[in-house]
């Protein structure tokens, strides 16, 4: 099994669950390291009871993970078609990036390949939810939360600048459950107007702070999107400078103090919660019971409480974007 993207909580619940289910069979189990690196290197390692032990709280991922894509590298596809030939299946855990090489694989020439939903995003379609999503909205919930102080403390305007690349999931979950005054997510026209009229709104009624929570990906008026792509051309949005482009415009309106505090790393960092943990095993396990059975080409998903398996394709096929009516329930707490 490999691990690719971005590392996730809940990572070592899925490899735990997926060797512990294959065991049962009488399989052996494998890490590729390093995500599709490991595949186009033929990097492989075994995996046994002391390399499973004790990982189910950890953060991260024991195997290791990068952001290869192996077309678009120079015989990187025929390294991973090499090494095809020492496994009888291979259980991509990713997201996006990583989930559509394995379609793509699969569909080309006919891999042994099975998927699993992994990103803090919550963008991948076909499920309702992944794992690692519930651990950076706990994360970021939190930060809402001791922003509010801060702010109140200092009559200022805070902006909180989530992750969240094409989809604002991250951002509408915990600015919804951490009481924010306002919430900017990639899938709506960013207008500053309306952000300082939401600030002065409260002003009025005699709150002389805000919390503005702003995903990363955010299509800001004026800002273009160059710079430094990944291999899969992703523009790195980090660099972007999204919640102090939103602090400063608010500022200029308002006259408020307006500071910026960026969550980064650690939304994604860390113990898992219950919930990713079981979701996480969850979907291991549908993984394992799909290579058992030879099925090959599908993705685990969660639909409504119950773990089944849908198409990689249509999971690859489009991110799964925060719909209207998700911001519309937000926006009644706008101001």
């Amino acid at each position: 099994m490999l691990t690719g993207g971005g590392d996730c909580p809940g990572l070592n619940a899925v490899i735990r669950a997926v060797c512990r289910r294959l065991w049962e069979h009488g399989h052996e189990t494998v890490a590729v390291l390093n995500g599709w690196r490991g595949m186009v290197d033929t990097n492989l390692k075994p995996l046994g009871w002391d390399e499973i032990s004790g990982i189910l709280p950890k953060g991260g991922t024991i195997i290791g993970t990068s952001r290869t894509n192996p077309y678009k590298l120079d015989g990187g596809v025929d390294g991973v078609r090499t090494t095809f030939e020492q496994l009888d299946a291979l259980v991509a855990i990713g997201g996006e990036d990583t989930l559509g090489v394995a379609a793509k694989l699969s569909s080309e020439f006919e891999l042994p390949v099975v998927g699993v939903p992994k990103t803090i995003d919550n963008d991948l379609n076909g499920t309702d939810y992944t794992f690692g999503f519930d651990t950076a909205v706990h994360v970021a919930t939190e930060a809402v939360d001791r922003c509010h102080s801060t702010a109140e403390s200092h009559s200022r305007i805070l902006v909180v600048e989530t992750m969240g690349r094409h989809a604002g999931w991250i951002a509408l979950f915990s600015g919804i459950a951490g009481g924010a005054d306002y919430i900017l997510i990639p899938e709506q026209q960013v207008n500053f107007d309306d952000v300082a009229a939401a600030v002065e709104r409260r002003s009025s009624r005699g709150k002389n702070f805000s919390v503005v929570v702003a995903s990363e990906g955010c299509e800001l008026p004026g800002v273009a999107d160059d710079g430094e792509v990944d291999e899969f051309g992703h523009v790195r949005v980090e660099n972007r400078a999204v919640g102090e482009t939103v602090a400063n415009e608010v500022e200029s309106r308002t006259g408020m103090q307006t500071r910026a505090t960026v969550l980064g790393y650690i939304q994604r960092g860390g113990s898992p919660t219950a919930r990713d943990r079981i979701l996480g095993l969850r979907f291991g396990l549908e993984a394992a019971d799909l290579v058992q059975q030879g099925k090959w080409g599908r993705m685990a998903a969660l639909h409504g409480d119950d773990v089944v398996s849908v198409p990689l394709t249509e999971a690859t096929a489009e991110l799964k974007l925060v719909p209207q009516s998700w911001y519309d329930t937000a926006k009644t707490f706008f101001g």
